[in-house]
């Protein structure tokens, strides 16, 4: 049976907005703290009130729609940022302190209350887990920013403090998650985060950080890359030998990966360390069927479906004319997540009994992204998918990459992480030592100098983006490991060879007829029919921009679908970053823009 959280909100936490007295103001309601701060229900509706945690919406994130994972209609900032359209004057977000002003204000005053110092500690913990949450955001953004662990006054010099150094920033949030990860519960609410979704957090940080300050030489941190590095080796080794958790795997490679992303319960699940609940029963409800599928805003990469292995565990892109297949083609052999993750040739969508045929669209790729959709009419059961906040999976690809990172990664740890996820999808298991003598050319060139271990961290890195697809960590990763530049190339799509019939559906039989923008698709009468008597879906093509209703620069020779005419450009180390508005900088001088802003 489901279990279910009742989630409060705390009258007195006031979200404000980027406002330069954000630090320095009680909550709105003007909650005393020698009033309010006295009991565990105190301290709890208080910690509850500052509950987040990322929703359904993560298949369809401004984040994700960063990477090369997909292409996007959507206004997104990086892609402003590589055509030259941002800078201090006009970017207004990111600078805002009204959630961290909340943070402190209970940190501050949690102490005051008449209970225990374990009690104490545990909801102390949970708001500096909170406030590392918070200030990792910042440091993705900006780098250095100003720390503040303190509830400012009107005229408190430290308003105008400038930014405080990147390592200084660091050490402080990993000493609030050493604390949350020392003081935090096991045992806490269903849908709540606990001792094990701290560690996750703690463990992601830890491998950020350190990869972040291995690759980007701009920091002058790469000394201490391994200390963050052999922190989340041990608190990763620590979930693993705590036995609480285990990747999900009833022995069905061709669902159980899906079963992840479509299920109505997943606080029982072995893999899920943290789940976001939903109920539409119980007023709680999320359902995103009409954003990830179809032409709204985003659709897969072709890159993405390149990077998944042949069932063989070989590489696709080895494949002769791997870059010239067509869709039947490229799904066939193949990792049994591609299909579990994307639409694939055969797929059929409730309540029809027929194959669904992929729906092309100017500006998307012609591929619909699977991972997110619920495959069903009943608003219940869409509205009532868990989402999995944090995954044991990734918790195992963490440990994996950060001995691989320190150099001391062995094959029994490899069989004891990474293998036990490539399992779970039927696939063979990685040979460290064959990953070495052979790396994949290709990302090797994608991902530029890594050192030694290429092999085995390219196919990690690998496992990654394929096991966490649309799950909102591409972009994060991307930047860590310094390869911004994979985001200049715009993302395209499926390969057609030229006009002509197609089939989308797997069958052999034509499902589409792609014709050129110069001539007019007749009347519905007058469409040719395939041989079930089925009516060819007639679609113009014609090079980016024009009129045509699908994009291919070449339709006579043959081209991938073209999403975009833009020139990308990302500038390093310049565009791993952002700009402080300018407007904050007006308001504090002391405040200094890096790296080129």
């Amino acid at each position: 049976m489901k279990k279910y959280i009742i989630y409060t909100l705390f009258a007195a936490v006031a979200f404000t907005g980027c406002k330069k007295d954000a630090l320095d103001r009680f909550p709105q309601t003007s909650i005393s703290p020698n009033l309010f701060f006295n009991t565990e229900s105190d301290l709890s509706l208080y910690v509850n009130g500052l509950l987040t945690m990322p929703d359904r919406g993560s298949y369809l994130s401004l984040s994700e729609q960063s990477s090369d994972n997909v292409a996007t209609t959507a206004n997104v900032e990086v892609k402003n940022v590589m055509q030259g359209n941002v800078n201090a004057q006009n970017t207004t977000t990111g600078w805002d302190w009204g959630r961290l002003r909340d943070i402190n204000y209970f940190l501050v005053n949690y102490n005051k209350a008449k209970v225990t110092a374990d009690i104490k500690n545990h909801y102390a913990g949970l708001a500096r887990y909170y406030r590392a949450l918070f200030y990792m955001d910042k440091v993705k953004r900006f780098s250095d920013v100003p720390w503040y662990s303190g509830v400012l006054n009107p005229g408190d010099q430290a308003l105008y403090k400038p930014s405080d150094p990147r390592a200084l920033v660091m050490d402080s949030v990993m000493a609030d998650l050493n604390f949350a990860y020392q003081h935090v519960r096991e045992n806490v609410p269903a849908g709540t985060p606990g001792k094990w979704a701290v560690a996750t957090f703690y463990v992601r940080t830890a491998l950020y950080e350190g990869t972040y300050r291995k690759y980007h030489s701009e920091l002058n941190l790469t000394a201490s890359a391994n200390t963050f590095l052999n922190t989340a080796v041990q608190v990763a080794s620590d979930m693993m030998a705590s036995g609480k958790f285990s990747i999900y795997n009833t022995g069905n490679p061709n669902q159980d990966y899906a079963t992840l992303f479509n299920s109505q319960d997943l606080t029982s699940n072995s893999e899920v360390i943290l789940a976001n609940i939903f109920d539409l029963t119980k007023g709680r409800g999320e359902s995103v069927n009409g954003t990830v599928f179809g032409d709204y805003e985003q659709s897969p990469a072709k890159d993405l479906v390149q990077a998944y292995l042949m069932k063989d565990g070989s590489r696709f892109t080895d494949q002769p004319n791997y870059a010239t297949m067509g869709f039947v083609q490229e799904f066939q052999n193949r990792d049994p997540r591609l299909s579990q993750t994307i639409v694939y040739p055969g797929w059929i969508q409730a309540p029809a009994t027929t194959p669904y045929i992929n729906k092309l669209n100017k500006n998307f790729t012609g591929y619909h992204q699977l991972k997110g959709y619920v495959n069903s009419t009943d608003q219940t059961i869409q509205n009532g998918v868990d989402f999995p906040v944090y995954r044991y999976a990734e918790v195992l690809l963490s440990y994996a990459e950060a001995l691989a990172e320190l150099g001391t990664l062995t094959q029994q740890q490899l069989d004891a992480s990474v293998n036990l996820i490539r399992r779970r999808a039927g696939m063979p298991d990685l040979n460290m030592a064959q990953a070495n003598a052979n790396p994949d050319a290709l990302l090797q060139q994608q991902y530029g100098n890594i050192g030694s271990n290429a092999g085995v961290i390219i196919e990690i890195r690998r496992e990654r983006r394929v096991e966490f697809a649309f799950e909102n960590t591409r972009y994060d990763d991307v930047m860590r490991w310094h390869a911004g530049k994979l985001l200049a190339n715009s993302p395209v799509g499926m390969y057609f060879p030229g006009l002509g019939k197609y089939d989308l559906t797997g069958d052999g039989i034509p499902d589409i007829i792609l014709i050129d923008q110069s001539q007019t698709i007749p009347d519905e009468s007058q469409k040719e029919k395939n041989s079930l008597g089925v009516t060819l879906i007639y679609y113009r093509t014609g090079p980016v921009n024009s009129d045509a209703t699908v994009y291919l620069q070449n339709n006579n020779t043959g081209s991938d679908i073209v999403t975009e005419a833009v020139t990308r450009n990302f500038q390093e180390p310049k565009d791993y970053y952002r700009p402080i508005p300018q407007q904050q900088v007006i308001l504090n001088p002391n405040l200094k823009q890096v790296f080129g802003w």
